[in-house]
């Protein structure tokens, strides 16, 4: 990183570190609405951190290179556990590391150069467990999910677009998880502060945005082997940015 990018990563990580400790202060009240949504179907695990701090941000240094911003969900099972509180290290995690050593000619070592975030760090064991805590949560909870996806997303398009300003690596952003971005989805307040901090810079946002299924279930793989098999000429670098323009114009109505 150039040290202006350096700069603008370190404001980014030490407001998130804190935002997350005044998060935390609601773990109270989320922890047995977290225990009481996976309940149905989800085995009984430890319950470690209801709002999760990625700890890998803390190894990073100004001599390390952002190549890629990948937003996945919220914290799951193996993320929020206290010896890793780190993102995307469960199955959705190896399949995206996979998919990244098999395709070396994109550049990107997953675990060195992606900076991994969610669009609310508030953890479920699944993701739609959080409709149970928006159902029922008090209203101080409610709101807690509200803010910590507008949070989520205005710093993380802010962070996104100091990166691009510098000449150097200008890292793209995916957003991953299609479902939940469309309709009536969890992260549609998240989607639209987003797109709403990016209005000033929309070109960054058509360049450098895309978005893709979640890694989780391969359902990422199987719609770009879909993509890849009808566009057989196209690289994969280039089936990658069609595919992630095509899903980002669908669910930004663009």
């Amino acid at each position: 990183m150039t040290h202006i990018q350096w700069m603008a990563f370190c404001q980014f990580r030490d407001e998130f570190k804190q935002k997350c400790l005044e998060w935390n202060q609601y773990a109270q009240a989320l922890e047995p609405l977290q225990r009481a949504a996976g309940a149905k179907d989800t085995p009984a695990y430890p319950l470690e951190t209801a709002v999760v701090y990625s700890t890998d941000f803390d190894r990073l240094t100004e001599q390390d290179d952002i190549k890629l911003i990948v937003i996945g969900d919220n914290p799951g099972k193996d993320e929020q556990l206290a010896k890793n509180r780190r993102y995307l290290v469960g199955q959705s995690g190896k399949i995206a590391d996979g998919f990244f050593k098999r395709n070396p000619e994109l550049g990107i070592d997953f675990r060195k150069h992606v900076l991994i975030l969610n669009k609310t760090p508030i953890h479920t064991a699944k993701t739609t467990h959080l409709r149970f805590i928006l159902k029922n949560g008090s209203p101080e909870v409610q709101a807690l999910i509200q803010e910590s996806q507008l949070w989520m997303a205005q710093r993380t398009a802010a962070l996104h677009q100091a990166l691009l300003a510098e000449d150097t690596i200008q890292p793209d952003m995916w957003l991953v998880g299609y479902a939940e971005l469309k309709g009536k989805g969890l992260f549609i307040p998240y989607k639209q502060q987003l797109y709403a901090t990016y209005e000033h810079n929309i070109q960054a946002f058509d360049n450098h945005v895309f978005v893709f299924q979640h890694f989780s279930m391969n359902r990422f793989l199987i719609d770009l082997k879909a993509y890849r098999e009808e566009h057989q000429t196209q690289t994969v670098h280039e089936s990658l940015c069609a595919l992630g323009t095509q899903h980002r114009r669908e669910i930004f109505a663009q």
